[in-house]
């Protein structure tokens, strides 16, 4: 019997010892985590992401220096109007009136140019059918579209484009014969179109109104 109490006063002694290290918080213990249901959820906080306002000042590159003030002044008078969104649309024009130009699609040219460009288009090609010549071109790339100059004249807006493009350009006869051009060989055009608008008005669409060669 007095073993016993000897022994069970070293396991208390023992016990006590242990509680003293192991159950004893030093401050750098870390916390066990939560079961999930008992977690707090996580909430993610939208991170604050600062726009710039988009510029309304030309484009310094596609814009040459003659040109800015007169695009400055189609901008006052037309909130509308973007130089890049032009700029492409110029592009599609260019490409769309050269093709019906050459493959003599007057209806296509009726709306894309103004009365007198439109009537020299038709002579041209009348002139080409007469002689039983057909083109077979095709524009390869456009190098370079720039606005050149310019201008707001009354509620008219004119702008003009230099377009650097290669074209490929074959003539035949009426023998289906190459009689001018290469099939191979692009040629470096260098061509300046004039476009009008008349602002504020129903009709969205910009309209050839001159063309020359740079």
């Amino acid at each position: 019997m007095f073993l016993l109490v000897i022994l069970a006063m070293i396991a208390g002694f023992m016990a006590l010892q242990l509680y003293r290290v192991l159950g004893k918080r030093t401050g750098h213990e870390q916390p066990l985590p939560k079961p999930a249901e008992d977690r707090t959820p996580l909430t993610l906080v939208p991170r604050t992401v600062e726009t710039i306002a988009e510029s309304r000042e030309p484009a310094s590159r596609l814009v040459e220096p003659r040109a800015e003030a007169g695009v400055r002044t189609i901008i006052a008078a037309d909130s509308n109007f973007d130089v890049a969104q032009f700029l492409q649309g110029a592009q599609a024009a260019y490409r769309m009136i050269l093709e019906a130009y050459w493959q003599g699609d007057e209806e296509q040219l009726d709306w894309l140019t103004q009365a007198e460009v439109r009537d020299a288009f038709v002579a041209a090609i009348a002139e080409r059918k007469e002689a039983g010549h057909t083109l077979e071109n095709r524009v390869v790339s456009i190098e370079k579209a720039v606005i050149s100059d310019a201008a707001l004249e009354g509620k008219v807006a004119r702008i003009t484009v230099r377009f650097d493009a290669d074209i490929v350009a074959i003539t035949r006869d009426a023998e289906s014969v190459v009689i001018a051009g290469s099939m191979t060989d692009a040629v470096d055009t260098h061509d300046v179109w004039t476009f009008t608008r008349t602002l504020k008005s129903n009709d969205p669409n910009w309209k050839l109104a001159d063309t020359d060669e740079a």
